[in-house]
């Protein structure tokens, strides 16, 4: 299968826009995905430690009185975000498993760092409230000044560390 090229980036910002407006209309909120990692939390945590996990303020809302963490319209939309996202490499012929940057500080610190990068950004929208995509994407179509100061500060710190990683890594 031949490797099929990118989409022209206007025509892919023009879907993600009609997919954000259809979100809305259709569920009633935006995009995001951090809110799945809070709900595997709660229900690891039901595994672990029921008692503790109900009584703890942030997770203990989503298991309450029964409530299944799993039964929320986050979890479908990452879910079929994985889903879409693996057929449409797979389609493109683009599907393939590799480290960026190995070569430079070795195959254990990439994954390290990466791993301590994703923990740090999952930390981060817990406390924002949203990930990326639910205060940048979806506080912007709602021109709300603070996904635009996120979204700003955001860029802003991904350039600062990857000159860092650039010159120390």
């Amino acid at each position: 299968m031949s490797i099929r090229p990118l989409w022209q980036p206007y025509i892919a910002g023009v879907i993600l826009g009609l997919v954000l407006i259809l979100t809305f209309v259709l569920v009633g909120n935006g995009v995001g995905a951090s809110g799945l990692f809070a709900r595997l939390a709660a229900a690891i945590g039901m595994g672990l430690a029921p008692e503790t996990t109900a009584a703890n303020a942030y997770l203990g809302p989503l298991v309450t009185k029964g409530k299944n963490p799993f039964a929320a319209w986050i979890v479908v939309e990452v879910v079929g975000i994985a889903i879409g996202a693996l057929l449409a490499a797979i389609g493109a012929g683009r599907f393939r498993i590799q480290f960026d940057g190995v070569c430079r500080v070795g195959l254990y610190n990439r994954f390290a760092a990466a791993l301590l990068g994703g923990a740090l950004a999952g930390f981060g929208s817990r406390i924002a409230a949203g990930c990326t995509s639910g205060i940048g994407l979806s506080g912007m179509a709602m021109l709300s000044i603070g996904g635009f100061v996120f979204l700003f500060a955001f860029f802003l710190t991904g350039l600062g560390v990857s000159a860092l990683m650039r010159r120390f890594g």
